[in-house]
C-alpha cells in the first residue's frame, strides 16, 4: 500500500491513492485531483457511472484516515473548471475533514480565492519550505527540490513480447519529484526515464520501485 523514501534527510511515504506523506511535516501532499470534473463532462452528455461523483472523496478520506495528517497541501488542480454541484460537496469534506488546508494554484483552479477563502482555505501561487519547493508545475530551481504535479506521469513497462502495461506513477529525477494525478478520469503522460531517474509505479493497492536502466556506452 506503501512505500517509503529519502530526501534530502527527510521521510516521505508513497502512498497507492498517488498521495504523498511528509513524515515530518505530518503533511499530506495531492496533485490533480480534479474535482468537479465529473459534473462538468456530464453537463456535456457525458456518460459516467453515478458512484463515480464520489470516487474522489473515498480516495481523499481513505489518505486522510490511513496518514491522520496534521495539515493538506494540495499542489494545483485541486477544481477542474468552475463551480458546479461538487463544489459543495468539497466543502462539506473540507469542513468535516477539519485541518488546514493549502492550495497551490494550478493552471485549472480558476474558481476565485474568495470561494476557497471562505471555506477557509488558503491559496498560493507557490511554497518554499525547508529547502523545498511545492508548486503545482514542474520545475528545478536552484538549491530547492521540487514537488510539484501537472504532468500526471505513467511508466510503460515491457514485457518479453509486444505487450506493454502502462501505470500511473510518482516520477523522480535528481532535483525534483513529479505526484501522480489524484483525481479519477484524468489521463497520464508516460515519461522518459533518464538514467538515475525513479518511478514509483502505482499497481492496484501498491506501490513498485522502478529504476531507470543504466545506459551501456559504447567503446
Amino acid at each position: 500500500m506503501t512505500l517509503q523514501t529519502n530526501i534530502n534527510g527527510h521521510s516521505f511515504v508513497l502512498h497507492c491513492s498517488g498521495a504523498l506523506y511528509w513524515a515530518e511535516r505530518r503533511m499530506l501532499l495531492i496533485a490533480d485531483a480534479h474535482l468537479g470534473k465529473i459534473s462538468h463532462f456530464r453537463k456535456f452528455g457525458a456518460a459516467l457511472p453515478d458512484n463515480a461523483l464520489f470516487s474522489n472523496f473515498r480516495k481523499l478520506d481513505a489518505a486522510v484516515d490511513f496518514f491522520s495528517p496534521e495539515s493538506i497541501c494540495f499542489l494545483g488542480d485541486l477544481f477542474h473548471s468552475t463551480l458546479n454541484n461538487e463544489w459543495q460537496l468539497f466543502a462539506e469534506w473540507a469542513e468535516r475533514t477539519g485541518i488546514p488546508i493549502i492550495l497551490i494554484a494550478g493552471n485549472h483552479d480558476i474558481i476565485a480565492p474568495q470561494q476557497y477563502h471562505n471555506i477557509n482555505i488558503t491559496v498560493v501561487s507557490e511554497w518554499v519550505t525547508g529547502g523545498f519547493l511545492l508548486t503545482h508545475h514542474p520545475e528545478e530551481r536552484e538549491g530547492l527540490f521540487t514537488l510539484s504535479g501537472h504532468i500526471h506521469p505513467a511508466v510503460r513497462l515491457m514485457g518479453m513480447g509486444r505487450q506493454s502495461m502502462k501505470l500511473p506513477c510518482f516520477f523522480r529525477t535528481q532535483h525534483q519529484m513529479i505526484l501522480p494525478a489524484f483525481g479519477e478520469f484524468t489521463g497520464t503522460y508516460v515519461m522518459e526515464m533518464q538514467e538515475n531517474d525513479i518511478a514509483y509505479a502505482i499497481i492496484k493497492d501498491d506501490v513498485v520501485q522502478i529504476n531507470a536502466r543504466p545506459r551501456v556506452h559504447a567503446k
